[in-house]
């Protein structure tokens, strides 16, 4: 797909991080941008500076979604391209029973829900509503409609200690990936996934800096932390690559995650 002013995109979790930086990516590239988003002044912010649209979605709300989309296409036309960055995580044992009082605990499991709402049950919503929008465009040479790309994790594959609920989401992801593109494969709208290692985004740029260090000294090589703009490159390729279809790429430095 020709990446210019007359294709237009919805990124999911654009106002910051990795949707952030692929937002900004496409707008470069001349892509009408529209962000979706709950952190309504950064999400005003990047769109500002951006020339795109904000649009202040919860991917866990069927009607916060449908609205989104309607504002979205009402300033910039049906998209063709999705990309979904809208996700969070948390970290609590199965079960754990505390060595100094004997009380035990599990996973409670209306926090393990929301993040399998957020990151699994969201990015499909906004699959569904997008590819089906995508089918009222005429098809591009070639008969491409659409381009989706989605946002797993390493950890869909190499979940940590207190990652029940975040390995599941992620691995959910993964595992629609392929179906997706099967169903979509007739319509012309291309699906693929990009699965994260450990990148500089918010959720690690809060935490202190020997912290990040020793993270970053676990990745083989580069021995560094990742950056969000090397995400929005690949993102990219997914999107231009007329070939790339159905995979879940890793982008973690050759990193495999330890069991904490």
């Amino acid at each position: 797909m020709e990446l210019n002013s007359s294709v237009a995109a919805v990124v999911t979790g654009g106002a910051s991080g990795l949707g952030e930086a692929t937002a900004r990516a496409l707008a470069k590239k001349g892509v009408k941008v529209a962000i979706f988003d709950m952190q309504k002044e950064k999400g005003e912010k990047v769109a500002s500076e951006i020339g795109g649209v904000f649009c202040e979605v919860n991917v866990t709300s069927e009607d916060s979604v449908v609205e989104g989309f309607r504002k979205a296409r009402a300033a910039n036309g049906q998209e063709r391209i999705l990309v979904n960055c809208a996700g969070t995580g948390n970290a609590i044992k199965t079960a754990s029973r505390n060595r100094k009082t004997g009380e035990i605990r599990h996973f409670p499991l209306k926090d393990f829900d929301r993040i399998i709402q957020i990151n699994l049950v969201g990015t499909f919503r906004c699959i569904a509503h997008s590819a089906a929008g995508m089918l009222t465009l005429e098809p591009l040479a070639g008969g491409e409609r659409g381009a989706i790309v989605n946002t797993a994790s390493v950890a869909a594959q190499d979940g940590q200690i207190g990652q029940a609920a975040y390995s599941a989401s992620k691995g959910g992801v993964l595992g629609l990936t392929l179906p997706v593109a099967r169903d979509l494969a007739q319509e012309g709208i291309r699906v693929n996934t990009i699965m994260p290692g450990l990148f500089n985004t918010p959720l690690l740029q809060g935490a202190p800096e020997q912290v990040k260090q020793a993270l970053a000294a676990q990745v083989p090589f580069p021995p560094r932390l990742g950056n969000p703009p090397e995400y929005a490159s690949l993102a990219l390729q997914m999107i231009e690559n007329g070939y790339f279809n159905g995979e879940c790429v890793r982008l973690d430095g050759a990193i495999r995650m330890a069991p904490r």
